[in-house]
């Protein structure tokens, strides 16, 4: 039980800085300047959060956020806009462990549409909630930048601009890792 405990903090630990590597590497697309990219940073997020959890992906999710706003270049103008576009936001993540038992039943019974249809629902589900955070901040704290458009279309199109790429790539990428590697969502006993 204890071995267990501690691989689960362990892989958190670990994906979550995984997350933030993947973030500062030149792979990620910038979009805008304030904040904002299509990249592969919530795979680690999602690894984790279908591996152990719900439990395991908010405490990943949150972890990353506390890392990016500690090591990575957060954007930050208001302590209520920190909270939203960086705990709550990439906490949320972590939500796609709701579905981390129907994941693993589907891919241990080589379901595979079933597999990749829970998949894309966990990871639509927690990006549909960070876009949320992110959108909720973009309208209270960023309508200055919005010029003659309205605050909340605004918002709309630009956390839309690079969280519907980014989830799109992650269910993609974290069809195919967990295809190829079913032992990734596997807990060791």
């Amino acid at each position: 039980m204890e071995t267990k405990r501690t691989l689960f903090l362990i892989e958190v630990a670990i994906f979550s800085a995984l997350a933030l590597v993947l973030d500062l590497l030149p792979l990620s697309f910038k979009v805008w300047g304030q904040g904002g990219s299509v990249s592969f940073a919530m795979i680690p997020i999602f690894i984790v959060a279908f591996r152990w959890g719900l439990k395991g992906g908010l405490l990943a999710g949150l972890l990353y956020s506390i890392l990016q706003m500690a090591i990575g270049d957060a954007y930050i103008v208001h302590w209520a806009q920190a909270l939203l576009d960086y705990p709550i936001a990439f906490t949320v993540l972590g939500l796609a462990g709701l579905f981390a038992p129907a994941v693993q039943a589907a891919l241990k019974a080589d379901n595979i549409s079933k597999f990749i249809m829970l998949v894309s629902a966990g990871v639509f589900v927690g990006t549909s909630f960070r876009f949320i955070a992110h959108y909720a901040a973009g309208i209270v704290f960023f309508a200055a930048f919005s010029g003659d458009m309205n605050p909340w279309l605004y918002s709309l199109v630009y956390n839309g601009s690079f969280l519907l790429p980014s989830a799109i790539i992650n269910i993609v990428a974290v069809s195919f890792l967990f295809n190829k590697r079913p032992k990734l969502v596997a807990v060791a006993a």
